[in-house]
């Protein structure tokens, strides 16, 4: 039995179909703020929900009974309930996940994070916290370190409307980065609970190749054929934001928003990643082309 942890989200739910297609039995760990219409998507893919938080040790230890592989893409940063934060979820949530999994005999954790970063801020200290966790718990681990997602990052939610033909930058949004789809991800994180060589390792990865946040924006220009209305969130506005502000979700979006003005080496040739998985890579004009059509 497989273990998803946010499993309502949209990597999660992605993840539980893979597992399913691979004729996989699998365990979602919901809780009562789900989303009852995507509790029930999950339902019909075949998938065992369970109430649970990762805010409470002991729903972690019922939701493990019988399970022998966990995947936990929990995050506070993109769907919070009451008491969510970046230290209750992001860091003591997940620290909570893997104790939980040692004490249950779990045969694999798979924890997904994202790649180091030139700059420290809040979301990144729990991620690497949860990381030198694993590591030296004893579990067999994967560790899958995507950079962002471009279904998240060019959707209405951040200022990027198709419909509208608008868009918005970040610090200049000419840093070149190897944006990812949250599909390839999903996938990557499936095969890795049935691939020898993907155990005790980590995976920093992204999308084919380079491109910057301004270039993916002339992509849509050039495939749609028309126009986007650009306007730029500055630097400076970013920067004040991230030294000021005593709010660690606030800090955390302006250090993430900070890093599409340079890249910060978010750049990968996943040679290492495609020399253990089956997967091909979506470039950005693909995106393109599946989000207009």
């Amino acid at each position: 039995m497989d273990l998803v942890i946010g499993a309502t989200g949209i990597l999660g739910r992605q993840i539980c179909a893979n597992l399913r297609r691979q004729g996989r039995d699998v365990r979602a760990l919901v809780r009562k703020s789900s989303n009852p219409a995507q509790v029930d998507n999950l339902r019909a893919l075949g998938v065992e929900t369970t109430l649970g938080d990762l805010k409470d040790r002991g729903s972690l230890e019922a939701a493990l009974r019988g399970v022998t592989h966990v995947v936990c893409t929990a995050s506070a940063t993109l769907s919070r309930a009451d008491g969510d934060s970046i230290d209750t979820v992001d860091r003591a949530g997940n620290l909570n996940a893997v104790a939980a999994a040692k004490a249950a005999g779990v045969d694999q954790f798979v924890f997904v994070s994202f790649p180091s970063s030139e700059s420290m801020f809040p979301l990144r200290a729990a991620k690497d916290e949860v990381e030198h966790a694993l590591r030296g718990s004893g579990l067999a681990y994967t560790i899958l370190q995507p950079v962002y997602f471009l279904e998240i990052w060019f959707s209405p939610g951040l200022g990027f409307d198709v419909a509208t033909r608008t868009a918005r930058t970040y610090a200049g949004g000419t840093g070149k980065l190897s944006w990812v789809s949250f599909l390839d991800v999903a996938e990557v994180a499936a095969q890795s609970l049935s691939l020898a060589h993907a155990r005790n390792r980590t995976f920093s990865f992204g999308g084919p190749e380079p491109i910057s946040q301004r270039q993916v924006i002339e992509l849509f220009e050039k495939i749609g054929g028309q126009p986007f209305t650009v306007q730029d969130v500055p630097r400076e506005m970013l920067l004040q934001q991230f030294e000021t502000s005593a709010d660690p979700m606030e800090k955390t979006v302006a250090a993430m928003m900070l890093i599409l003005g340079h890249g910060d080496r978010w750049q990968f040739d996943n040679a290492d990643l495609l020399s253990v998985f089956d997967v091909k890579l979506t470039s950005c004009r693909e995106f393109a082309e599946r989000t207009l059509g």
